[in-house]
């Protein structure tokens, strides 16, 4: 099973196999997470997305979807970028976030990952409210068969911190 643990910090300072990036579907940076580790990771995070664009992702990559880039200047071996779902108070969108989160860990399989940090995806600037998208978070984590050891959840606020600290619970 799965570690799961918490650190309240800058995800972009984080030493693991893999961070996720909580994208947008361009993949070419943005605001928020995205733009830190865009401007932390250096130019060869962006060259490596505009080459998924070229190749595999002209229209974008589709939200729930996750995809690897190298991790540039990071202490990290690998980005795996994935886009979440704007929140919505019409339509319940919790699967694509949820899905998030499993092709993320399918991702870092794939690469032989064994540490990854995850950002709390959606739930900046995208509008998912925070106490639920920790309990999405820490479920689907906790629920999918990885060969990831450890997940850590690198929070950028005390808020965040308790919220994931209560869905844990």
């Amino acid at each position: 099973m799965v570690r799961v643990t918490l650190v309240q910090g800058d995800i972009t300072t984080e030493q693991a196999d893999a961070i996720v990036n909580a994208a947008n579907s361009s993949l070419l940076g943005g605001g928020g997470v995205d733009g830190a580790i865009h401007r932390r990771g250096g130019p060869e995070i962006l060259a490596a997305c505009e080459d998924l664009r070229r190749s595999h992702y002209g229209k974008g990559l589709p939200t729930g979807q996750a995809v690897a880039t190298t991790a540039g200047r990071l202490p990290a071996a690998h980005v795996i970028h994935t886009v979440g779902p704007v929140w919505s108070k019409e339509e319940d969108r919790s699967a694509l976030l949820a899905s998030c989160y499993r092709e993320s860990l399918r991702v870092a399989d794939e690469l032989g990952a064994r540490t990854v940090a995850f950002p709390a995806i959606s739930t900046g600037i995208f509008g998912w409210p925070m106490d639920d998208g920790a309990r999405i978070a820490v479920g689907t984590v906790c629920t999918t068969r990885t060969r990831v050891e450890e997940v850590r959840f690198v929070l950028f606020d005390a808020a965040a911190y308790a919220a994931f600290e209560a869905a844990i619970r």
